[in-house]
């Protein structure tokens, strides 16, 4: 089970070493090299992995290179923290042959979501926080004024974290707070049953995905229904569900039909939350302990 006091990694100052690594799908180096360069203006020295831009089906290379980078990375005291490049499929690969035994003597904070939600559960499962937050492409292609990096940066170097977001007329209203956790819905159901199913009782959960089908995304949710996860919550916050298609045959919309699946349940809820497969990709630390307050006015989460 989850620690009930996790490690925060300590906050960034300018010179610090961070790295780049891809330990899922393939990477075009243009995204690697974008991220970096918007990293070191921040003031801090870049360090790639070896095989970063490796390439090998689907994946950043082979298992073995990409857990050689992803292990460097992790056992570097001089790293203060690493960014994934990407998401995609392959951290499964990973998780069962990494070695925590240099990272829990120098905790680091590890950034990126999608597929990185395994890693963001290992990392948790070792008592450390973690940042699902944008990745590369995102760095690369969006411009100085984005908030989501902006709010990822100001986070590492010490500001603390803040959001409300306006009201949507399925949100359910109510206030809780405890350790958050979650990320893409898909990559959670597939830790089920595993060491890195870790979802606490009183936890708030966040769930974003992109590309699944209303029956799919049903399908999941009940897999959280019947396992009794959902039922132990003390909140719930619905991300971006993007590129699909809405489903007549479904009777409900999407986010309809999730709220129908959670309406027995007392705790607050938060649909059309800024977080997943979107431009506005708002930074969330994962295992921190959280404020959460839904009103008719609005959304509030905080960091405590």
């Amino acid at each position: 089970m989850m620690k009930k006091e996790l490690i925060m990694p300590p906050f960034l100052q300018s010179g610090d070493k961070v790295a780049i690594v891809s330990p899922s799908g393939k990477m075009d180096v243009k995204y690697i090299e974008g991220m970096a360069a918007r990293l070191k203006s921040c003031g801090l020295q870049v360090l790639i992995g070896s095989f970063a831009d490796a390439e090998y089906g689907r994946f950043a290379g082979t298992d073995d290179v990409r857990l050689y980078d992803l292990q460097s990375a992790l056992d570097a005291p001089n790293v203060k923290a690493i960014f994934c490049s990407r998401g995609g499929y392959g951290c499964v690969h990973l998780v069962h042959r990494l070695n925590w035994t240099h990272f829990k003597k120098s905790p680091k904070w590890l950034i990126g979501y999608s597929d990185i939600t395994i890693l963001h559960a290992a990392i948790q499962h070792q008592g450390c926080a973690s940042i699902h937050a944008p990745m590369a492409k995102h760095f690369t292609e969006e411009d100085e004024a984005d908030e989501a990096v902006h709010l990822l940066k100001s986070f590492l170097f010490g500001e603390k974290l803040s959001y409300a977001v306006p009201n949507h007329p399925l949100n359910k209203q109510g206030r809780a707070t405890g350790k958050l956790t979650g990320g893409n819905l898909s990559v959670l159901c597939g830790l089920r049953g595993t060491s890195f199913d870790l979802i606490p009782e009183n936890a708030i959960l966040f769930i974003e995905d992109i590309g699944e089908r209303p029956y799919q995304v049903e399908r999941m949710l009940y897999n959280l229904k019947l396992g009794g996860i959902l039922e132990k919550l003390s909140g719930l916050i619905i991300g971006q569900f993007t590129d699909y298609e809405e489903d007549p045959l479904m009777m409900l919309p999407l986010y309809e039909n999730m709220a129908s699946l959670v309406a027995e349940y007392d705790y607050p809820v938060c649909f059309d939350f800024p977080v997943g497969h979107v431009t506005k990709n708002y930074p969330l630390i994962c295992g921190g302990n959280y404020s959460f307050e839904v009103r008719e006015e609005g959304v509030k989460l905080e960091l405590l």
